[in-house]
């Protein structure tokens, strides 16, 4: 298949280096844009920081999100399970007064019962048994996840089985997981926000930066249904998923 100059000059922009947890490099030109969610996990996250007096964010990528918390608690740890953000996460929390800790076994976590009487979590996976354990009673957990139906489209595009690991993952089973666990469910939403690509290197750098969304991705392994997808970006102005979010907010019973 001949490819045109566009295609081709799109794909050598997406090895631009992804790093942290920043989507800037494709975001803040405007070249991919989602659909805002009915809740700002930052607002519901903020006036907790400000009382708690211990706190754990779980997954904390490049630091970015807990960074911009503060000040924080004088007992502050954070969690994380992508070990090419290590770096980025103590160069940012560190200063700050954050140990930051490579957690690869969500059910084996570092720390005493009941330490933490503020658990943060966005976009992380977790055990609902170990959370419990080191929350303090009448803690609170916040979590903002990524649902097991997430941007589905693009694994049908690229003619690629959405991962059945995370199929059954959505906010009804982890409120029941929760609930099981000793959690009394304050708050929860769900929904599923559109994200629009406006042209495929912004597609492929996002496919690069999320591994669990196509395992294994190569650009040269579905190239021509890239440029399929390429073809109809050209033609529609840009490609549309349907992202999967829910939010729970949860207190330790």
């Amino acid at each position: 298949m001949n490819y045109d100059q566009d295609f081709l000059l799109l794909l050598e922009d997406a090895k631009q280096e992804f790093s942290g947890w920043d989507f800037s490099y494709v975001s803040e030109t405007g070249r991919f844009q989602t659909e805002l969610l009915p809740w700002s996990y930052g607002s519901m996250a903020i006036c907790h920081v400000r009382k708690a007096k211990s706190l754990l964010d779980m997954g904390t990528g490049g630091g970015e999100f807990l960074s911009r918390m503060k000040p924080l608690p004088e007992h502050t740890q954070a969690t994380e399970g992508y070990e090419p953000n290590i770096a980025a996460s103590k160069g940012k929390l560190e200063p700050l007064g954050v140990t930051v800790s490579y957690i690869t076994d969500d059910s084996s976590l570092p720390y005493q019962d009941k330490s933490f009487d503020l658990i943060l979590n966005r976009h992380e996976s977790y055990s609902p048994a170990e959370v419990r354990r080191i929350v303090a009673d009448q803690g609170v957990f916040l979590t903002q996840q990524v649902g097991g139906a997430d941007c589905s489209e693009i694994n049908e595009a690229l003619g690629v089985q959405v991962n059945p690991e995370f199929s059954h993952w959505n906010l009804q089973h982890a409120v029941e997981q929760l609930t099981q666990n000793s959690f009394k469910i304050v708050y929860y939403s769900e929904h599923f926000p559109i994200q629009r690509f406006y042209d495929i290197g912004a597609l492929v750098y996002y496919l690069k930066a999320i591994s669990w969304q196509v395992p294994g991705f190569h650009t040269e392994e579905h190239i021509d249904r890239l440029y399929q997808i390429h073809r109809t970006i050209s033609n529609t102005g840009f490609f549309n998923t349907r992202q999967h979010r829910f939010v729970i907010k949860a207190e330790a019973v």
